[in-house]
This record gives structure tokens, C-alpha cells and sequence, in this order.
């Protein structure tokens, strides 16, 4: 038993006969380590090391990694007695971390600018008059830091207990709880009791837009979500009003956070002053299966953690990964998850005389679709992939229709013509993490903003980092970071490839030159004319090189990279509009006004969305979420989802629909298993296999033939009308709905 509860029994009968005889008079009781009442005369006493012992070797906390760009800048740094090197420049704080000391704080991120003002992070450091800061003190050569003194545990014990002192006991109704920074630290670091006895402070909670809830009254002054909203999402939308007792975070006049990545101040939050709206009251942490994957909302392939509770999709938060997303996530992955259990598709379904469609057994909407597609010619034979298309349903598909003797098979975002025989026309050469190395941006038909968010992210970083440049040529756009607005249309890009534009000196005097051209061109009629242009910029501009390659193209959806790596591209203009049987996989952005009337439709998907209405059969389908299927992103980077939850109705995985559909129509495909399909998808791509790996392109623009058509004069146009409605399943979630409604009206 602790000498601090003995000592407690044994005050407790007198406090009682005290407080009969004086009623007013109250007793505290402070217990606290020996140690920590007097840590000077304590550290004193403490035993010193031997010198020449050997101490066991400690792993840096998290497992990181130390990379030394130049090994004469390391330094050697004493850690409670370990010799750790470092890089120059690196803070105690950091130091510690490699010694494998894992060191309290809540203002500092490794991602943000130092702050220094929640002072949890103190330390000893020999020869200091005081503790010192260790996030913002430089580790200098031969410093010896100590982390584990009664100094520093008397240190954090009172900054602990000056941050509870306003802090609210909300634990019980409190989000963050079990996964807060602040129970953690005030368990691991914080004294027994408090001393306060006054009123605590109350904060009038903020609005800041229907994706993140505030309740001020618990805020640390951290500073990490206004440092957030600067540094990272490029937006001046919070900051810090007020002094002393009076100080809050608020948005100056009243206003909403319309960031596209307002959702991560959610994550960075140490504290439950910032937590998830949609979430509020819905689950405890403990209570969530989290399965990790990736998300397809567009053609990043952001890695994600998909926390379940039985067969409900509960929240999604972000997984890191350096070379793609880092630690951040946009809105519209994080919060269109309530997408997945509205309007959803659970059993096949034909479509009546009358109209109405109506519930039937796989068997018979099987057996309907394999009678109708033998009564066809097979050039009127059409099958289009969606944009949420993995990469085995989509070779399946292809090897269906092909067997049928229709090579009619493309995907959406493909148009007719595209070029897709190198690699290097459809990918970002540079990858998302190499555009960090670049200092001149040239962004063509693209907004980043609205169509790729992470790439948008990498490109502000990159901006305040280094200073880089940026133009633009297109529609005017929003742009978080300074962007010059050179044009609008072809007649600029061409003043470029000329030579007779201001920016060329720009172009030609970079070390690192980036052009980024936006999917979005791919579907213009002299699209071999506008990127035949922009290849005579690469090349005029050193642009592509043995070691930089900056021509990059950003594709638009998570199906478009793998779709053209398999040859799913369309042969002719008019191939749908002299169809009779059409195959729609997920395809909801295609336009069904040029699908015939007599033409028979086929729907196979997992939402009820804007092709349903024009289908003859409907086939249900699984989501991201409830299949395993491999994507690849928009620099060549092959991922799988992992199945979270299971399929709602009678859905089934794609690929095994059509592999179903093939043994009904009397083509059989020669495989039975997802394994299978991936055999044979290694033949067509193999780069396709080779998962959690980047292959780059194997061939420049060099080898490309020259273009003899001339590019008109109609300006580029944006390719993303709304943000937060881009595909099924962000059109069928209400968040998404809400944030449309408040965050784009003009």
C-alpha cells in the first residue's frame, strides 16, 4: 500500500473532528511523491551512472528511421545516458525520439511549425539554469539531456495540472474519449488531485460547418488546428483571439471553414474541443473493428483505416503513408461513408411491362441477360466500366465482351482515341511525393483543388516550403497557395510552345520544371493537338531528363489509371449510339440520352443512381468497402481495398457477376478465383500484380509521332462542377448533400 493513501487514512479522522468543531474551516490534502516536493535536493542525491558502462540499445519510437543526407552533419547527443546521432538541426525533442524516449507533448506536430507554448515537452538539460522546451531547443553536439529527473516529472506535473485547471470533466460525454491525448498525459504525468478551487472558465462554442463540431470550453490552446489551416490546407480560417484568460481560437468574423481538408483538424486535436459532426454520440473507439485500406473517391488512392461496428460503416480516419497522402485525408473520403448504407442495391431486379421493376433470383436475371445478348450482333455489344471500377472486374468485363466479339469495352473518363500504348501519356511521371523536388509549377486544364486534393496539398506545401512558382492556365479557379493566372484556353499554351510568352523565362530558367495536364483534356476533340503542345513545352524547357520527369498527367478516378493500363479505351465515337445491348459496371456518369431507345440495359452497381433509371436489369454489386480489388493511382501506384464489412442483400463482387454471366451465355472464362483473374491479369499488366509498389513508366514523349491537327480555340473547361459530388456514393450520402448546400453557395 502507497505511503500516500496511509498518510491520507490517517489525516482523514482528524479533518472530521475539525470540521465539527469549525465548520467553515476545510482541509486539502495534498499527497505527492517525496521526490517531487523536493526534486532539487532529490536530483542531487540521485546516483550517477558508471562511466563506462554499456548500456543496452534502444529502437526510436514508432520503429522511424534516421536519414543522414550528409554524414558530417550528424551529432552526438546524450539521452539519460544513451549516445544517439543525429542529423544537425534536429530538436531534443526529436533526439529523444531516436533514443527511443517517447516525450509528452500536445502543441507540437511533426507536420507543423514549432509553437512551444503547451511547455508539456520539458526536459533537464545539464548546464540549464531551468527545463527547457525540447520541441523547440536545437540538440547541440555533446548535450546531455536528461527526461527521466524529478525536475523534469515536477515540470510536468504542474503544467498538467495548470491545463486541467479550465479544462472540463466531460470524459463520460466527451468523443475523443479513449483516444485522447489528454487523459493519456494527465494518467502518465499528472499529479493525483488538483488544487483549483475557483470557477472554471466556459468558451462560446464556434461554427465552423456542418462536417466539425466544437465545444471550445475543453480547448488547450494548442495552436495545431490554426497552424493546421495555414501551413497545410492554405486557408487563413482560424486563429487565436484575445489574451490570457480571455484567449480563444475563433474564425475573426463569423464564418464557416471551407477547406477541402477541414476534416484533419478533427485528428490533430489532442484535446474533444474539435471532433467529428456526422460521428457525435454514435460509437466509443474501443467498440470499432478498423480495417485498413484505401479510397477511391478519386485517382489518389488515399490509404484509410475503415472502422466498423457489425455491418455499419461507423467513421473513416486516415493511415500514413508518405509517398501519397502523408497523414491527411479530404473531406469527401472522410465523411461520404454514410453514402454506403443509402440508396443502396441489395437484390437483382427486372424490369416489369409496366415499368417497375421488380425482385427475381440470380438465376433468372442471369439467365434474361444471356438470352437477350445472343439475339444481337456482336459490334452492337457495349460494356463501360465506372469510375469505381477495380482492376480484376474490369478484365473480366473486357474479356467478356471480347469473347462475345465486340470490342466495345471502355471506362469512363477514357474518350475515343486516347493514348494509352506509353505509360508515360497518362501518369504522374514525377509521383505525388516527387513534386516536392520541383520549383516551377505549369498546371494545364487542371484544378487540383476540387479534382485531386492530396496533389493540391503536396503543391501548397511545396509553395511555402521553397517559394516555388505557379501558373495556370484554365477557367478561373481557386487556388490556396499564389498562382498566376496566365490564360484560359489553348491560345496561351500555344503563345508557350512558341516561345512568345513572359513565362517561358520562367519555364527555361527552373531547375525543376513540373507540367501537370488534367484529365479532363482527354475528352476535348483536338486533345492530340493540346498535349502535343505541351510535350513541345517539356521538351523545349528540359522538362524531362535521365534523372527529372515533370511532364505529369493527373488522372480524374480511382478506375482510370488500371482501365488504360488494360486497354479498356473506346474504338469509335458512334459505338453507343448504334448499340443494342449495353453493359453499364457502376457507370453513372454516362450519358443514357445516346443510349437507343430499343437498346436492352443492363445495370450492374451497388447504388441506385442515375444510369438505374434507364436499366432493363439491375445486378447488385459490392462496394469498396465490402470487396477486395486492386487500384491504381494516379502515379502508378498499385494498392487493394480490404473487405471492412459484409455486402448488404444479395450482392456479389463484380467480377464474379460477369464471370457469371460468361458460364450463362455459353462463353466460359477460363478462371474461377480472384487469383485466377490476377493470373491473368499479369499477362495483360503486369505492373498491375505488384501491389504496394510503384512502377514508373518505362518511356518518354520522345517516342510519340508528330501531330499534324491544329488545336481550336474553345477555352478549357473544369472538369469538377461539385466537389462533394463527384460519384454513386457521395451522391447518395447526406453529409455530402449538407456540405454542398453550405459550403458552395455563392
Amino acid at each position: 500500500m502507497g505511503v500516500g493513501i496511509l498518510a491520507s487514512r490517517a489525516i482523514r479522522p482528524a479533518s472530521r473532528l475539525l470540521r465539527s468543531q469549525h465548520s467553515n474551516l476545510i482541509l486539502r490534502t495534498i499527497v505527492s511523491k517525496p521526490e517531487l516536493q523536493s526534486p532539487e535536493a532529490a536530483a542531487v542525491s540521485q546516483p550517477e551512472p558508471p562511466k563506462n558502462q554499456i548500456l543496452p540499445p534502444r529502437n526510436p519510437v514508432g520503429g522511424a528511421r534516421v536519414h543522414f543526407s550528409n554524414p558530417e552533419d550528424a551529432i552526438e547527443v546524450f539521452v539519460d545516458g544513451y549516445a544517439v546521432k543525429v542529423p544537425k538541426g534536429f530538436t531534443v525533442l526529436q533526439a529523444c525520439e531516436v533514443a527511443g524516449v517517447d516525450i509528452p507533448r500536445f502543441c507540437y506536430h511533426s507536420r507543423l511549425s514549432i509553437a512551444g507554448n503547451c511547455r508539456m515537452c520539458l526536459v533537464e538539460v545539464e548546464k540549464s539554469p531551468k527545463p527547457v522546451a525540447s520541441c523547440a531547443m536545437p540538440a547541440l553536439p555533446g548535450m546531455k539531456i536528461k527526461t527521466d529527473t524529478p525536475i523534469a516529472k515536477k515540470a510536468r506535473e504542474g503544467v498538467m495540472e495548470f491545463l486541467l485547471m479550465n479544462h472540463p470533466l466531460d470524459c463520460p460525454i466527451c468523443d475523443q474519449g479513449g483516444e485522447c491525448d489528454l487523459q493519456d498525459q494527465s494518467m502518465a504525468f499528472g499529479s493525483d488531485r488538483g488544487r483549483f478551487t475557483e470557477m472554471k472558465r466556459s468558451v462560446v462554442d464556434k461554427n465552423l460547418g456542418p462536417l466539425v463540431k466544437t465545444v471550445m470550453t475543453r480547448c488547450i490552446q494548442c495552436t495545431r488546428c490554426v497552424r493546421f489551416a495555414s501551413e497545410v490546407a492554405g486557408v487563413q480560417d482560424l486563429g487565436m483571439l484575445g489574451r490570457g484568460s480571455g484567449e480563444e481560437i475563433g474564425t475573426y468574423v463569423e464564418k464557416l471553414m471551407t477547406s477541402e481538408l477541414s476534416g484533419n483538424v478533427i485528428d490533430i486535436c489532442p484535446v474533444g474541443a474539435l471532433t467529428s459532426k456526422p460521428f457525435a454520440f454514435k460509437a466509443r473507439n474501443w467498440e470499432l473493428k478498423g480495417t485498413e485500406t484505401i479510397d477511391v473517391s478519386d485517382a489518389v488512392g488515399s490509404n484509410i483505416r475503415v472502422d466498423s461496428r457489425g455491418p455499419e460503416v461507423m467513421r473513416i480516419i486516415p493511415r500514413l503513408n508518405e509517398d501519397i497522402n502523408e497523414e491527411w485525408i479530404s473531406d469527401k473520403t472522410r465523411f461520404s461513408y454514410d453514402g454506403l448504407k443509402r440508396q443502396r442495391l441489395s437484390d437483382p431486379m427486372i424490369r416489369d411491362s409496366d415499368g417497375r421493376f421488380k425482385a427475381v433470383s440470380w438465376r433468372d436475371a442471369l439467365a434474361v441477360v444471356g438470352d437477350i445478348i445472343h439475339q444481337v450482333k456482336s459490334d452492337e455489344i457495349v460494356g463501360i466500366a465506372g469510375q469505381l471500377s477495380d482492376a480484376e472486374s474490369m478484365m473480366v468485363l473486357k474479356d467478356f465482351v471480347n469473347r462475345m466479339g465486340s470490342d466495345n469495352v471502355w471506362c469512363e473518363g477514357t474518350a475515343v482515341g486516347v493514348d494509352a500504348d506509353l505509360r508515360s501519356s497518362y501518369l504522374m511521371n514525377t509521383s505525388i511525393s516527387g513534386l516536392e523536388n520541383a520549383d516551377v509549377f505549369l498546371l494545364v486544364g487542371t484544378q487540383p483543388r476540387v479534382e485531386a486534393a492530396m496533389v493540391n496539398a503536396r503543391i501548397c506545401k511545396t509553395v511555402r516550403a521553397s517559394n516555388a512558382k505557379v501558373a495556370y492556365i484554365g477557367p478561373p479557379a481557386d487556388f490556396n497557395y499564389d498562382c498566376k493566372h496566365l490564360g484560359t484556353g489553348p491560345d496561351t499554351l500555344k503563345e508557350i510552345a512558341e516561345g512568345r510568352h513572359p513565362f517561358c523565362s520562367t519555364l527555361k530558367n527552373a531547375k525543376n520544371p513540373a507540367i501537370i495536364v488534367g484529365a479532363g483534356l482527354f475528352n476535348r476533340t483536338d486533345k492530340d493537338a493540346v498535349l502535343s503542345a505541351v510535350e513541345s513545352i517539356a521538351q523545349a524547357n528540359n522538362v524531362v531528363r535521365p534523372d527529372w520527369n515533370g511532364l505529369n498527367y493527373l488522372l480524374l478516378y480511382a478506375a482510370q489509371a488500371a482501365a488504360l493500363d488494360l486497354g479498356l479505351i473506346q474504338q469509335s465515337a458512334k459505338a453507343l449510339e448504334s448499340a443494342k445491348f449495353v453493359y453499364l459496371m457502376g457507370a453513372d456518369d454516362v450519358d443514357v440520352g445516346k443510349i437507343p431507345k430499343d437498346a436492352f440495359v443492363v445495370y450492374q452497381g451497388h447504388h441506385g443512381d442515375k444510369a438505374v433509371y434507364r436499366a432493363n436489369v439491375i445486378l447488385p454489386a459490392s462496394a469498396f468497402t465490402e470487396k477486395e480489388g486492386t487500384y491504381e493511382n494516379t502515379e502508378g501506384f498499385t494498392q487493394q481495398t480490404v473487405p471492412a464489412v459484409p455486402t448488404v442483400g444479395d450482392a456479389r463482387d463484380d467480377w464474379k457477376i460477369v464471370r457469371a454471366l460468361s458460364e450463362v451465355s455459353g462463353v466460359n472464362l477460363p478462371y474461377n478465383s480472384i487469383e485466377g483473374v490476377r493470373s491473368r491479369i499479369k499477362n495483360v499488366a503486369p505492373n498491375l500484380v505488384h501491389t504496394d509498389e510503384r512502377e514508373p513508366a518505362a518511356f518518354g514523349p520522345s517516342l510519340k509521332p508528330e501531330c499534324k491537327e491544329t488545336m481550336s480555340t474553345t477555352p478549357f473547361k473544369p472538369v469538377v462542377e461539385n466537389f462533394y459530388m463527384t460519384n454513386a456514393i457521395t451522391r447518395a450520402s447526406k453529409i455530402m448533400a449538407q456540405c454542398s448546400a453550405v459550403l458552395l453557395k455563392k
